[in-house]
C-alpha cells in the first residue's frame, strides 16, 4: 500500500508520461491486464486512458486492472489512470 507522500511523488513522476494503453468498448479483458502487467514490470509507472466508448465506470476499470496486474492505483483523474508496481528486475524509481 502506498502512502500519500509516495502517491504525491509518483503523480509528479507520471506528469510527463503519455498513456500507453487505452480501454475502449471491449472494456477490461485478460489480454489488457496481461499487457499492463508486462509494461509495469518494464517501466514501473504507466498511464492508461479510458476512451469515450468504454461503458465501464473508470473506478471499476482502475480496480480490475490493478487487481489483475497486482499493481497500485496512484490516481484516477478524468479519463486517465496512473498505475505503479515495483519492478523485480528493472528497479528505476526510488520511493520516498
Amino acid at each position: 500500500m502506498l502512502t500519500n507522500k509516495q502517491k504525491r511523488f509518483l503523480r509528479g513522476e507520471a506528469h510527463h508520461i503519455k498513456p500507453i494503453f487505452q480501454v475502449g468498448k471491449a472494456g477490461v479483458n485478460e489480454n489488457l491486464v496481461k499487457q499492463v502487467a508486462e509494461a509495469l514490470e518494464a517501466r514501473e509507472l504507466i498511464k492508461v486512458s479510458i476512451l469515450q466508448n468504454c461503458d465501464e465506470d473508470r473506478e471499476d476499470v482502475a480496480l480490475r486492472v490493478a487487481k489483475g496486474a497486482k499493481a497500485e492505483v496512484v490516481q484516477v483523474i478524468g479519463k486517465t489512470i496512473i498505475f505503479y508496481k515495483e519492478s523485480k528486475e528493472n528497479k528505476k524509481i526510488e520511493l520516498p
